[in-house]
C-alpha cells in the first residue's frame, strides 16, 4: 500500500453512478469520508457490504461522516448496482485504475484471473482535515461496517 495512517489523503475526484463528479476536497473542513474500495458489483461480498453501510448510513450522517464506495468497474455498473441494491450514498468509478494504482490497491482476484485488476477490499476512514485516521485491509466482509462506525465514533 502506498499510504498509511497519518498521511494525507490524495486529492481524488470521480464520476458517480449517476453522473455527477465527487471531489475528495469538496468535504475538507466540513466532514470526515469513509472511502471504501470493492473488487466488483453484483458480487456476493461487494453487495452485503454496500447494503451494510447504506443500512448504517443514518448513524454514520449523525457522525458528520459521509460514505462513499468506489470500485475499477465503469459508473453504468455502478449505476445498476446502486440501483439493484437500493444505495443511497454514491459510488465512484476508478474505471482508468489510476487512483486504486495510485493508493497501492490494485491486484487480481485469486483463481480469476477472468475479472482481470480490481481493487483490494479496503476501507479508509479520511478526517475533515483530509488526513488517513484509519485504514482497514479487509478480509471479512461481516462486522466490518459496525467497526468503521465505531472507529468514526472515536475520532469525532
Amino acid at each position: 500500500m502506498n499510504i498509511k495512517e497519518g498521511d494525507q489523503f490524495p486529492q481524488i475526484a470521480g464520476q458517480t453512478h449517476d453522473g455527477q463528479t465527487i471531489r475528495l476536497a469538496d468535504y475538507q473542513g466540513k466532514k470526515n469520508v469513509v472511502l471504501y474500495f470493492y473488487p466488483k458489483d453484483l458480487t456476493p461480498g461487494c453487495t452485503r457490504e454496500a447494503i451494510d453501510f447504506d443500512r448504517k448510513l443514518a448513524d454514520f450522517e449523525a457522525k458528520d461522516t459521509v460514505v462513499i464506495g468506489m470500485s475499477v468497474d465503469p459508473a453504468a455498473s455502478h449505476a445498476t448496482f446502486s440501483q439493484a441494491c437500493g444505495l443511497h450514498f454514491p459510488l465512484l468509478s476508478d474505471a482508468d485504475q489510476s487512483v486504486s494504482q495510485k493508493l497501492g490497491i490494485l491486484t487480481e482476484i485469486p483463481g480469476h484471473p477472468e475479472l482481470g485488476q480490481v481493487a483490494q477490499r479496503t476501507t479508509f476512514i479520511i478526517d475533515t482535515k483530509g488526513q488517513v485516521r484509519r485504514i482497514f485491509s479487509v478480509s471479512q466482509v461481516d462486522g466490518h461496517v459496525d467497526e468503521v462506525l465505531r472507529t468514526v465514533s472515536a475520532i469525532n
